[in-house]
């Protein structure tokens, strides 16, 4: 097995004994949206796709949004621990510093993105949150908590991540009225 595959798998396994339900489906689906958003996406993207999210599987290593002062530095912090997660995983699976280095890079940026690359990741977990994360969180967190995830999750979209997010239909008629009252809400005033 060569070292992308073994950080692959390595990345898998982890996510896949998650206690969030939704983050193995999250990891792959987020992997999908990038290879929709960018066809030829390098093996760093894909890395950093599938695993962005892996520390919230460690519960010993998991980042606490109660621990920060705020929603933003717990996002940051969150993705400070994931980068660091997998850079132990290309280490110990022996791909190459470059590409490691991407990888840790892209995921650090995950949340904030401010280059093409990152900002690929960005938008693949934005619209994958919206894809299949929401209608889990919605069970856990309730109508609100939901409310205030989705209004910052789809500010921090391309427009072109926008328009994707605003045509998705849940079958359950409650999510997607709680999305389209999330988009008018981040809409600007004037």
């Amino acid at each position: 097995m060569d070292s992308v595959e073994c950080t692959k798998q390595k990345a898998r396994a982890i996510i896949a004994v998650s206690k969030v339900p939704e983050d193995p489906l999250h990891a792959e689906n987020t992997l999908d949206w990038l290879l929709r958003l960018k066809p030829d996406a390098d093996e760093a993207l894909k890395i950093a796709a599938l695993g962005h999210d892996i520390e919230r599987a460690l519960e010993t290593r998991k980042v606490k949004r109660v621990d920060f002062p705020d929603y933003d530095a717990f996002k940051a912090a969150h993705a400070r621990n994931s980068a660091e997660i997998l850079r132990e995983i290309t280490e110990a699976c022996g791909v190459p510093q470059g590409m490691a280095s991407e990888v840790y890079w892209l995921v650090c940026r995950h949340e904030t993105g401010g280059d093409p690359r990152s900002d690929l990741i960005k938008h693949a977990d934005g619209i994958s949150y919206f894809h299949v994360n929401m209608p889990l969180y919605f069970q856990r967190e309730g109508w609100e908590e939901t409310k205030r995830r989705c209004i910052w999750g789809f500010g921090r979209l391309s427009v072109r991540a926008k328009k994707i997010v605003e045509n998705i239909i849940y079958p359950d008629e409650t999510l997607t009225k709680l999305l389209q009252e999330a988009i008018r809400e981040s809409q600007p005033k004037d």
